[in-house]
Formats: C-alpha cells, sequence, structure tokens
C-alpha cells in the first residue's frame, strides 16, 4: 500500500539514510507531495536551506540544466536539496537522466514529483534509479479502500472514527486523498486529541448531511424502507447541486453488482473480502440479500442502466434527476 511504502521512505531519511535520488511518480498526487514537503522542510537545517535547497519546475528547466545544478557542490552544508516539481512536463526527454542517475553526486539529494504518469519500467531510467536511490509509484486507491486509508492516517494522529463517519467522506469526496486531508486537518483543529469522528461531526462541520445522503439511500433500499428513500430522493431532488445524479446511480449500481455478487458465493464467511467492503457493512448485503432475491437484483441492475441512459438524454427529454429518481425508486420496490 503506498501509506506503508511513504512512511518507509520517511522513516528512512530520519534515520539519516539519505538516498541521492527519490523519483516520485504515479496517478495519486498526495504521497508525492506529502514525500517531497517532508524532504524539503527536513533534510537541510534552516541556515543551510539558503545556499543548498532550490526548486525548479518542470516545464521550465531541461534535464540538461537540472544535472548541471545536481553536480555542483554544496555550500557550507553538507549536503544540497534540489527538487523539480510538475516533472511529468520533461517526460519526453526524461530518459536522458540515466547517465547522472548512474553515477549520481553523491552530496545532492535529487527529487523528481512526476505527477499523474509513470515511468516505462521496460526501459533504463526506472530500472536505474531503483538500483541507485528510491523510486515511488503512488497508486490511487479504489473506493473502497479509502476508509481503511482514513482510519489508519487518524490512528497515526491519535484519532478514531466510525465507520459510518469514514464512509460519508468518501461519498462526500471520493478518492481524492489530497482533499480527504485536507477536511481531516481541519477537524483535528476543533475536536479535542483522541476524540472520535462521529457522523454527527462531519454533519456540523463538514456539512454533510448524515440522514441524506447517497449512503443512508443505498441502506433505506437494501432495508426495502420505502417512505426513507422517498424522502431522501426527495432532498436529492431540492439540493441537486450537492447530491449529482451520476453519483447516486454509480453507488447504486456498485452495491447491487456486490448483491449479486453475495448471492452467489458459496462460502458467506468470505463475502467481505470478496465484495472488498468492510466486514462492518457485510451486514447491509446480508438484509438486502433476504429483499431482494437474485433474479430481483439483476432487474434492478437493468432498471438502473436504464435510468443511467435517460439521465443523459438517451430515448427521453426535460426530465428532472428527481423525477428519474423516483422512477428508479418505483422500478426497485415493485
Amino acid at each position: 500500500m503506498p501509506l506503508d511504502k511513504a512512511k518507509e521512505i520517511v522513516t528512512s531519511i530520519k534515520q539519516g539514510n539519505i538516498q541521492p535520488v527519490y523519483f516520485l511518480m504515479g496517478e495519486e498526487a498526495y504521497y508525492i507531495d506529502a514525500i517531497s514537503d517532508f524532504i524539503e522542510k527536513s533534510v537541510l537545517s534552516e541556515e543551510e536551506k539558503g545556499f543548498n535547497q532550490m526548486v525548479l519546475y518542470g516545464r521550465d528547466v531541461s534535464i540538461d540544466d537540472i544535472m548541471s545544478h545536481a553536480k555542483r557542490y554544496p555550500m557550507m552544508a553538507e549536503r544540497q536539496v534540489i527538487i523539480v516539481k510538475e516533472a511529468q512536463d520533461l517526460s519526453r526527454t526524461i530518459e536522458n537522466l540515466v547517465p547522472y542517475v548512474d553515477n549520481p553526486q553523491p552530496t545532492t539529494v535529487l527529487v523528481f514529483c512526476y505527477k499523474y504518469k509513470t515511468l516505462d519500467k521496460r526501459k533504463k531510467l526506472s530500472k536505474t534509479i531503483a538500483k541507485k536511490g528510491v523510486l515511488f509509484e503512488s497508486k490511487k486507491l479504489y473506493e473502497n479502500q479509502v476508509p481503511d486509508w482514513i482510519r489508519r492516517v487518524l490512528a497515526g494522529r491519535g484519532y478514531t472514527i466510525t465507520p459510518k463517519a469514514a464512509q460519508m467522506l468518501v461519498e462526500f469526496l471520493g478518492n481524492d486523498l489530497g482533499k480527504i486531508n485536507n477536511e481531516l486537518e481541519k477537524l483535528q483543529l476543533i475536536l479535542k486529541p483522541g476524540e472520535q469522528i462521529t457522523p454527527h461531526i462531519i454533519e456540523e462541520n463538514i456539512g454533510i448531511s448524515k440522514d441524506f445522503n447517497n449512503f443512508e439511500l443505498q441502506n433505506a433500499i437494501g432495508e426495502k424502507n420505502i417512505k426513507k428513500a422517498f424522502a431522501i430522493v426527495q432532498y436529492f431532488a431540492q439540493n441537486p447541486k450537492s447530491n449529482p445524479m451520476v453519483m447516486t446511480v454509480a453507488l447504486l449500481y456498485s452495491f447491487f453488482s456486490k448483491l449479486l455478487k453475495y448471492h452467489a458465493l458459496s462460502n458467506k464467511g468470505e463475502a467481505a473480502r470478496a465484495l472488498g467492503v468492510s466486514p462492518y457493512f457485510i451486514k447491509d448485503y446480508q438484509v438486502a440479500a433476504r429483499n431482494y432475491p437474485m433474479k430481483k437484483v439483476s432487474a434492478v441492475i437493468a432498471s438502473i442502466r436504464d435510468i443511467d441512459m435517460k439521465s443523459k438524454g438517451v430515448g427521453v427529454a426535460n426530465i428532472s434527476q428527481g423525477d428519474l429518481l423516483k422512477e428508479l425508486l418505483v422500478a426497485i420496490f415493485n
């Protein structure tokens, strides 16, 4: 998991095991920023940074420029730090870095922030970096992995969070770890050390309704609580910007697809792992499985696809989000 690898890199630097090259790449910008920020703040003292720390941007420099800076010696310090941000702008010529990485200046710490792209692992540069420095790939987490990430991050800071509160954050912010971390940091400013983050705290301080959200709609549908489901959909219709239909449809499609898989499992004890969900939420699938036989689940999935097409204007025109969601509920509950 990227969190474990990132912690390993930071711990190694804290212990004084500093590598000459750090190449931080991948789709998830959060870890790339976290590691490069740590290096920028901690490798040199404040007195040393003036002459020995440099931040470059990929769009403004060439590989030759970077190598030239990297080869110079530090001034009145043990080492210098060079951080190349937006290094993905150098993707066309990045392989030209091979000669330097193969024989790096030992007194230079050269950091590349190569966001939203990765090196071709078949080529020489990635293999050379892996031998001579640190090659870190920051992969996007799947949404079902994010609640556990939230729990682990908070545990490292001395806080806990309820499963429902974590799920609310994921539903609202998706798998954007940067946005989630920003919200967690805001909460830490108002929470007492060791306090548990609850749905009520999320609602009061982040503005996500604990009663009217996609997670609660999913539960209401799973429980066949018709009154509650229609109340939530009515709330969505009145607040369409805060509750985009594309998110609702995607969540319900995911839920019923997993419910179909749950029905097909011969060993229900393996359900959490097979479905890729927290064991805490398996009871939701147990309840829904009793309310929706496998044949009905297949029909619901077909209805969700139909509503998704209609929401995109296929075959119909000028139907409101609220009316489409109500039509979907009628199809699900009939």
